[in-house]
C-alpha cells in the first residue's frame, strides 16, 4: 500500500495527462504551490494544461520558457475567480535571476496558485511545504506521474485525497 502522502499513476499518453492535472484542478487552493520536477518532454506542460482545464481556465496553457511566468484566469467550483501562476525556470542561469521577476511573490499566491517546471532551479529558495508532481516517460507517450505532499502532513495531503477521490470516481 502506497503511503498517504504519495500517489503513483501511470498516464498512457497525453490526454491522459491532461485528465489527470484536470483532476487536480478543482482541488487546489489559493496559496498552493506545484512544483513539475521531469526531464526535457516529460509532459510538465501538457500536465499543467490539464490543471488550467480543471481550474477553469479556457485560455491557451503553454510553457512560459522565454517569459518565465504566464498568468491565466481561471475559477474555484464555487464560481469565485482562482488565477494560474505558470512558470517555467528552465532558462535560468541561476537563482540570483529569480530576484530580477519577483519569484518569492509567486509562492505562496493570494488569489491564485503556482505551477513551477524546472522547480530545481530555486531549490534554496522554496518554501517547506508544496506538491511535489514527478513526471518520467515510461514508454514512446506513456509517463509515470508521482505526486507527493511535501511534507508528508498538513494541506497538501488533504489535496492529495480531494484527487484520489476524484480519480476513483473517473473509473
Amino acid at each position: 500500500m502506497e503511503p498517504q502522502h504519495v500517489l503513483e499513476l501511470v498516464s498512457e499518453n497525453p490526454e491522459r495527462s491532461r485528465e489527470i492535472g484536470a483532476c487536480l484542478g478543482p482541488v487546489v487552493r489559493p496559496g498552493d504551490l506545484i512544483l513539475l520536477h521531469g526531464d526535457l518532454g516529460a509532459g510538465k506542460t501538457t500536465f499543467t494544461q490539464g490543471i488550467a482545464r480543471g481550474m477553469g481556465v479556457e485560455d491557451y496553457v503553454q510553457s512560459p520558457t522565454f517569459t518565465l511566468v504566464n498568468e491565466h484566469d481561471g475559477t474555484r467550483p464555487d464560481g469565485t475567480p482562482l488565477r494560474l501562476y505558470h512558470l517555467d525556470l528552465y532558462r535560468l542561469a541561476g537563482e540570483a535571476d529569480l530576484e530580477s521577476f519577483g519569484f518569492e511573490q509567486y509562492l505562496a499566491p493570494a488569489d491564485g496558485v503556482a505551477v513551477v517546471e524546472w522547480p530545481e532551479r530555486a531549490a534554496t529558495v522554496l518554501p517547506e511545504a508544496y506538491l511535489l508532481v514527478r513526471l518520467a516517460p515510461v514508454g514512446a507517450d506513456a509517463r509515470r506521474i508521482t505526486i507527493e505532499a511535501v511534507p508528508p502532513e498538513g494541506v497538501y495531503v488533504e489535496r492529495l485525497d480531494a484527487l484520489r477521490e476524484r480519480l476513483d470516481r473517473e473509473e
